[in-house]
């Protein structure tokens, strides 16, 4: 066993369910797709964040010391897809016609982890504190990833519950409005996070 695993946990509690881009998302697409719809984006969510932090585990992080740039720069472009994404957001149909609206996939939550500046910056952080070389690298990596994966889950299928739950408050189309507006203003506030 991990021997911090209760700080681990914390960590991974802490950063996994406060807001952020893919807490945010999920709750927008909840409110607007369902449950059901969503479970593409859960699933990209979680199998993307533990993946990307796989791999900063097992060697980018000793590119991201060498090279900082590279994560200054994976930075970056991340927050330019979220002003991207929130502009999307915010001027989505407010229509209760389902069919109009498409929800994120699979593929492309996936791929998004690993332009998350949040997300990155988690990694960087959990793999800094929580892992260490020789013979309690696979150990400890293992439990960090385990424990990562666990509240992945729990956090994304919380949030899209979260936004499900508000739909039942949709009783018009300003109100959706109004929702999809707060949605994208939080993704906003989510980018000064990543620069203090």
């Amino acid at each position: 066993m991990h021997p911090e695993i209760l700080s681990l946990s914390l960590f991974m509690f802490v950063t996994s369910c406060s807001p952020g881009p893919n807490n945010v998302v999920a709750s927008h697409s909840g409110f607007n797709h369902g449950i059901k719809r969503s479970i593409p984006l859960m699933l990209g969510v979680i199998f993307g964040f533990t993946t990307m932090l796989a791999i900063v585990n097992f060697g980018l992080i000793n590119i991201f010391n060498i090279y900082p740039i590279i994560q200054k720069i994976l930075i970056g472009t991340g927050t330019i897809f979220l002003i991207y994404l929130a502009y999307k957001i915010s001027f989505s149909k407010s229509s209760d016609k389902k069919k109009d609206l498409k929800p994120v996939s699979f593929t492309e939550t996936f791929l998004y982890q690993f332009l998350n500046p949040k997300g990155v910056i988690v990694a960087v952080i959990a793999v800094s504190t929580y892992t260490e070389s020789g013979i309690n690298f696979m150990n400890y990596s293992l439990w960090m990833l385990g424990v990562a994966f666990l509240f992945a889950i729990i956090s994304i299928i919380f949030w899209t519950f979260l936004g499900k739950f508000m739909r039942k408050f949709a009783t018009n189309d300003k109100f959706i409005k109004w929702f999809n507006y707060v949605m994208s203003t939080l993704l906003i506030s989510c980018i000064a996070t990543f620069y203090y």
